[in-house]
């Protein structure tokens, strides 16, 4: 199956230091994808790879073959995936502004009936727990509902060092133990969900929503 990491921060700028945190949270969770669930293809979607225009155009909003080509790049890898892991920061209680602006880039039919993973990290003790609660609802909104354990990092610049290893003091295998934990519950959904849509294409069931709001009012 395929899986797309969703870095979900964009800055790189301090303080507070040291910059890029969550990059070494979704370099962790790479490292722990590639060596225990290799089976699978994972792709890093880093946010910070996606500069968008400052006024909000989504990509399903553009005439067909006029979408700026790094949109309809990633709407195309969107399409493939299987399931989704999406890392965030917590910003005032709530989930990264980066990572909600670029997933409403897209439509939520990319997105629909794949599980997805929700990792969430702080330099402080909390690991950005407060985030998950919202990036749950916004996530069931998308399609993408997400599995039930989750994963938290606090204090990530003293787990991980740049690269996503685990700094020295610290259990690897204990930390991707933990890891595994929400990942091997990702996989069994997805394996789920994936041999599902081969019996019975979903949106057959449920038409998408992708022309005029009308299509969700009641009668």
């Amino acid at each position: 199956m395929k899986f797309l990491v969703f870095l979900g921060s964009v800055r790189n700028s301090t303080p507070p230091k040291p910059a890029r945190l969550g990059e070494r949270v979704a370099q962790a969770c790479m490292l722990c994808l590639s060596e225990r669930f290799s089976d699978h293809d994972i792709e890093l979607v880093d946010a910070l790879d996606y500069p968008l225009e400052t006024v909000f155009k989504p990509q399903f909003a553009y005439a067909k073959g006029r979408a700026p080509d790094a949109l309809d790049s990633l709407a195309g890898k969107i399409a493939e995936a299987d399931g989704f892991i999406m890392v965030s920061p917590e910003y005032n209680h709530s989930m990264s502004p980066a990572l909600a602006n670029l997933l409403n880039h897209f439509g939520s039919s990319l997105f629909s009936y794949k599980p997805s993973a929700i990792v969430t990290y702080s330099a402080g003790q909390w690991g950005g727990m407060r985030a998950a609660v919202g990036m749950r609802t916004f996530l069931s909104e998308l399609g993408c509902l997400s599995v039930s354990a989750m994963i938290h990092v606090p204090k990530a610049q003293e787990a991980f060092d740049e690269q996503g290893q685990v700094q020295e003091g610290e259990d690897r295998s204990a930390w991707f133990d933990y890891f595994g934990r929400t990942f091997h519950q990702l996989t069994w959904w997805t394996q789920a969900a994936k041999q599902q849509k081969e019996k019975v294409d979903p949106f057959s069931l449920a038409k998408e929503f992708v022309a005029d709001p009308s299509q969700r009012n009641a009668p």
